[in-house]
């Protein structure tokens, strides 16, 4: 007979905490038998698959002080429970953190948004993970909070494997902070899917600095076609410092391509990723670039 996963069939204990001293407790004393739950777009997914059967879930949406965007000249803090939505209705994001915007916009459909979170996101340490990219351009910083204290941890050293983090048991994951952007700053996001608000087969983000009509500054991030989201200090190189022309875009663009080890999966194959990144990281870099005020 056909099993009907839209049950959960396994049973657990459900804790919701209204303190994040509460849920660190609880995470401390029951580590890797645990499992957080926030929006629950992709826990409950998994819960319902048997992919994961965790016997207490902690529900930390009514913890208090971890659902706020607060924006100042020393950037962009955000909590770990806002929603995708949230963010994409908020101006300083629109406006000062492109990528970041257009990212969240990209991701499923509104009613996801509206319950996802980008601590979720970022928890769930998927390959593909659409705010994950324009973190790394951003060079964004962790804060993860246990028992113990807190850590702050580059973004870049947070995902170890697909599913994986660097998280121990009885860590949260409680804010992601990132630096002010200069007047002369530019990013953008790009992502392909099969279809609209679709799993990305590839994304790519791109945040750069300008002066004048040379680029002082540039970070490249691709998704989906590694392990883990990663960035490519090969094409990098190739326009830090220099003057940006339609050249130059295209070499770094096929510099970015060749850094890349994408897999065929039920989303696309190699070949494909390995065809259109280059395609898409050329059109993100001119769009970093006219948005940071360069000309073509």
């Amino acid at each position: 007979m056909a099993t009907d996963t839209r049950v959960l069939a396994a049973e657990f204990q459900y804790l919701e905490a209204h303190s994040l001293d509460e849920a660190l407790a609880w995470l401390g004393q029951y580590g890797t038998r645990a499992r957080v739950l926030a929006g629950g777009t992709d826990l409950l997914v998994k819960m319902k698959t048997g992919q994961v059967q965790p016997e207490y879930i902690i529900y930390i949406k009514k913890v208090a002080g971890l659902d706020y965007i607060q924006a100042d000249e020393a950037g962009l803090r955000i909590g770990a429970t806002t929603t995708l939505r949230k963010l994409e209705g908020c101006a300083a994001v629109k406006t000062g953190y492109s990528a970041l915007y257009e990212a969240v916009r990209s991701m499923a459909a509104t009613a996801i948004r509206n319950m996802g979170t980008i601590g979720g996101n970022l928890g769930n340490a998927s390959p593909a993970a659409d705010t994950a990219p324009p973190l790394l351009v951003y060079g964004a910083t962790l804060k993860l909070a246990s028992q113990a204290g807190t850590r702050l941890v580059p973004v870049e050293e947070f995902f170890l494997g697909p599913g994986k983090t660097c998280l121990a048991p009885e860590e949260l994951l409680t804010e992601i902070s990132l630096p002010p952007q200069g007047s002369e700053s530019g990013s953008s996001f790009l992502k392909l899917g099969r279809v609209a608000a679709d799993i990305a087969k590839i994304n790519v983000a791109v945040s750069l600095q300008r002066s004048g009509r040379n680029c002082t500054a540039c970070r490249i991030a691709f998704g989906s076609v590694a392990p883990t989201p990663i960035r490519v200090p090969e094409a990098e190189a190739l326009l830090a410092g220099q003057e940006i022309t339609e050249d130059l875009i295209e070499t770094a663009a096929q510099a970015g391509a060749a850094a890349i080890k994408p897999i065929s999966d039920n989303r696309s194959t190699r070949e494909y990723r390995l065809k259109v990144s280059r395609v898409m990281l050329a059109e993100a870099l001119r769009a970093a670039w006219q948005r940071a005020g360069g000309v073509l």
